[in-house]
This record gives structure tokens, sequence and C-alpha cells, in this order.
């Protein structure tokens, strides 16, 4: 201010500043809007498609049986347009990572990774006084890949044929038999059959059998569930039609191409259709960055393991089980746990099936939603995993109630936390070669308690901290029992076990001396 006159350059300056501020805050509003009306959209499209299932399901009336005169209730379930709406839409980190706050979080792990390199770098060199760059743990865990590989091709092929192959066998020629429910008990037998021994018993016999390593044996069981949930997914989708084609006059069977199924099992997806919306072309680029992105998790996952876990247990195992040792485990597995969780999650929920898609063309890329702003347990079951989400909710709750009626709905979601506890017991049960429920007892348990407290009802700031606490802890109790278990299976053999010793953890009697 000079003589009550401001000085006019002044004034420019300032008001091109602030049109530069407004300009930056309009992009980010925009960013930010258009993000809410997207999950707006697909909220409002997938309770719509809810209400029209719950209306179908409604109408739907159960025709007259055979036997005795009662009423059955038919087979058929509402056709797959009822069911899970697949849509063109993007991954919601791909969304996030556009803004320059979410992405220096991603930086801010990238750093995190350079610092434990140059860790592990730096405490070689004092050691041993030259640079050493091992990656022993990772060939070991990843060891004995030929019998990996060969074993998953036999699975796939499997999958691939004799499912098809017994639906359009019995598909064919269901409209002409006299004997419907024989014929159909027959091929179900034997598809059950192979479900039982071909997938479920050889893949687990193959891993015990040649004692592979854990991650080796991570991706056969685990390819042995996703080919099991696969090939049921197909079969349920299908068979209604085959049912409703009985009834009409067309005498074209609706099965669908082998190409079609082949897709499926190559797609980021447990539900089948017989097409998916599909994008125009393939970024290749976009591909490599994701599979480069699972190679640097994984060494991630190498790096928390050697700085963070291995000294940490090497110390713990010199001492006897007490209480003093288990809590501090725990808390100081607190961090490499929860580690590896956003690993495990970015890696294979974000980069894997992301990538995947790309190569595919598939559109549909809601493989997670926002878990992390959940303020309840039930909210973060349905929003951490979406894919096995849909699974357990269309072919485990959905069809539990429509067998045994809504009034169930309680035990229906009771028969779900078991089923994936179970299936997640049973993962961890051959991949570690030993029995120790720990995840089982906290899915069962805890995660029941905490399903019915911190239910869908609770909001606000608090309860998503409350959730945050509960996982974090978890984290910590999975990996330092297991653990300790894993080090006690491998310092504390038991040459003539009995049955009793393969139940009772190993880790609560093992003692090594220094």
């Amino acid at each position: 201010m000079t003589n009550g006159f401001m000085d006019l350059e002044h004034v420019i300056g300032r008001k091109m500043e602030l049109k530069r501020k407004a300009e930056l805050l309009k992009s980010e509003l925009m960013k930010e809007v258009d993000i809410h009306f997207s999950e707006f959209v697909n909220n409002l499209i997938e309770e719509s498609t809810a209400i029209e299932a719950s209306n179908a399901t409604a109408n739907f009336h159960p025709g007259n049986g055979e036997k005795d005169g009662h009423k059955v209730r038919s087979l058929a379930r509402p056709p797959p347009e009822h069911g899970k709406l697949f849509m063109s839409r993007r991954s919601l980190l791909d969304e996030l990572f556009e803004v320059n706050h979410f992405r220096t979080i991603y930086h801010m792990f990238i750093a995190l990774l350079i610092l434990f390199i140059l860790s592990t770098l730096v405490v070689d060199g004092i050691d041993k006084g030259r640079l050493v760059l091992e990656f022993d743990l990772l060939e070991y865990a990843f060891g004995k890949f030929p019998i990996v590989l060969s074993t998953w091709i036999c699975m796939f092929l499997s999958t691939l044929i004799i499912p098809y192959v017994l639906f359009s066998m019995w598909a064919q020629g269901y409209k002409t038999s006299s004997y419907k429910k024989i014929r159909s008990l027959f091929y179900g037998f034997v598809y059950m059959t192979f479900q039982l021994l071909g997938l479920g018993f050889c893949p687990a016999y193959i891993v015990l059998q040649h004692n592979l390593p854990p991650a080796s044996r991570f991706i056969v069981i685990l390819e042995q569930v996703r080919l099991i949930m696969k090939s049921h997914s197909f079969v349920r989708e299908n068979v209604p039609r085959i049912f409703s084609f009985a009834k009409e006059k067309t005498s074209v069977v609706p099965v669908p191409q082998v190409t079609q199924y082949l897709y499926f099992l190559f797609a980021p997806t447990l539900i089948y259709r017989d097409n998916y919306p599909r994008n125009p072309s393939i970024r290749w680029g976009y591909v490599a960055t994701k599979f480069l992105q699972v190679l640097g998790c994984l060494f991630y996952v190498y790096y928390v393991f050697v700085r963070l876990c291995i000294p940490l247990f090497h110390n713990i195992s010199q001492e006897p089980f007490s209480l003093r040792v288990l809590v501090l485990c725990i808390f100081n597995c607190i961090l490499p746990g929860v580690l590896i969780l956003f690993l495990a999650f970015f890696a294979f929920l974000h980069c894997w099936l992301n990538a995947f898609a790309e190569m595919l063309r598939f559109a549909d890329r809601m493989f997670y939603k926002d878990w992390w702003n959940s303020t309840s347990f039930a909210n973060y079951y349905r929003t951490w995993n979406v894919v096995v989400h849909d699974w357990l909710y269309y072919y485990a709750y959905r069809d539990f109630l429509w067998f045994f009626g809504r009034r169930f709905k309680a035990a229906a979601m009771l028969s779900v936390f078991t089923v994936s506890a179970v299936v997640h017991e049973y993962a961890l049960g051959i991949c570690f070669g030993f029995f120790y429920p720990v995840l089982f007892i906290l899915f069962m348990g805890f995660g029941m308690i905490f399903n019915f407290i911190l239910h869908d009802r609770r909001k606000g700031p608090i309860w998503n901290v409350i959730m945050w606490t509960s996982l974090f802890l978890g984290q910590g109790v999975l990996l330092c029992l297991y653990s300790q278990e894993w080090y006690a299976q491998k310092h504390c053999p038991i040459s003539n076990p009995a049955l009793l010793d393969y139940l009772k953890p190993r880790s609560w009697t093992c003692h090594l001396d220094e």
C-alpha cells in the first residue's frame, strides 16, 4: 500500500496464483467426484440386480414331484442373468493411483523395499566383509518346480476335459431319456468322484509324496482349489439350462462351446458366463508392469522374512514356550505380518489378476473393493476378495437358502464361514506339513463373533480403527504361531509319532539348547 493505492503488479500476480490453485483444486475435485459417482452407479446396479433376483425367486414355484405325491423343490434356479452382473470397470487401485496422494503411498513402499535391500547388503558387508546378494530362501521355497508344472498341467487338462465331456454327454441325451433321474444321478456321481479323487486327493498326494517345499505346495493347492471352484461353477450355471431345455420344443441343446469353457478357466473370475465384457485391445506395457510388480512383491516378502522374521524366530527357538515368549512374539510379528498381508493383496488381487484380465481383454476388474474403509468385519469379508466372495455368496449362501428356505439365514452364514475356514485350514495344513488350526479358530471363533458384533450398522471412524487393530493383531498371531510351529517341526522331529503327536503342537514342548 503506497499513498492509498495498491501495487497493480502485486494484485495481478496474486490473482494468477489463486487461479492456478483453483485449477488444481478443480482437477482433484473432479477426480474425487468421478470415483464416488462410479462407486454409486456400481452399487446401484448391484442393488437393482439383487432386487430382480429376489423377485424372480419369490415368483418361482416348485413343480410337482413324483414320490409319494408330495411337492419337491425343483433343481432349477433363477437364470444366470439374475446372478452376478459383469460390467466394464477398472480396479480401484488403478483409479486411486492416478491421484498423487495415493501414488505417494506406493512410492513409500518402494522406498522401504530399497532400504530393506540396502540393510541386507550393509549387514552382510559388515559380517562377511563382502557384498552378498543371495536368494537361497527363494530357491528353497520354490524348489522342485518341474513337479509343480507337470502336476498343474495334469490338473488343468483333466478339469478342461472331464467336466465338459461329462456335462455334454449328460445334456445331449437328457431330454429323450426315459430315466432322467437315474441318468442325472449316474453322471453326477461320476463328476463328484472326479472332484474328490481326481482334483481333491491326487494333487494333495503328489504334494506330500514328493515333499514339495512350501511355496511350491501353495501353487499346487491353490490351483487345486481354484479348478474345483471353476468346474463347480460351470456345472452349476449350465444344469438349469438343460432342465429348461427339456420342457421346450427346440432341438438345439444349450451346451456351451469348449472355447467358452477354456476362456473361463483362465479368466479372473469364479462365476461362469458364456460371454464377458471385453476390452478392444491389450496393453502389453500394462501387463509387463503388473508382472514386474508381482516379482517385486515376491522379493519384498523375501526381505521381510530375512530382515524381520528369521532373526526373531532364531532367537525365540532358543527359549522354552511360555506366555511371555508368546506375547512378545505376537507383538514383534505384527509389523511383518501386516506387510505380508498388504503385499499378498497387492501382488495377487491387484497385479496378478489384472495382468491376466488384460491379456484376456477381460473388462470387469472389480476383484476387490475399498476394504480398507470397512467399519465392520461383515463389510471387510465382502470387499477383501470379491472373486471368492461372489462364489461363496452364489453357490454356498444363496443355494443354501434356496434349498432350506430364507428363514435359515444365520445357518447359511455359518455354513459359508465353515466352508471357507475348512478350505483355508486345509491349504495351510498341506502347505506347511502340520496340523495347527490357528486360522480355523480365529476364523470360526473370533471371525464369527466380530461378524455379528462389528456389523454393517457400525459406522464412524472409531469402528474402522477397531477393525484395523483386530486385523493387525490377528496377523501377528498367525505369523507368530505358524512360524514357531514350523521351526519346532524342523528342529524337534519325532522318530515314531503317534496320532496324538500329529494333533499336538510341537512348539509347546520343543526347546533347543544353545
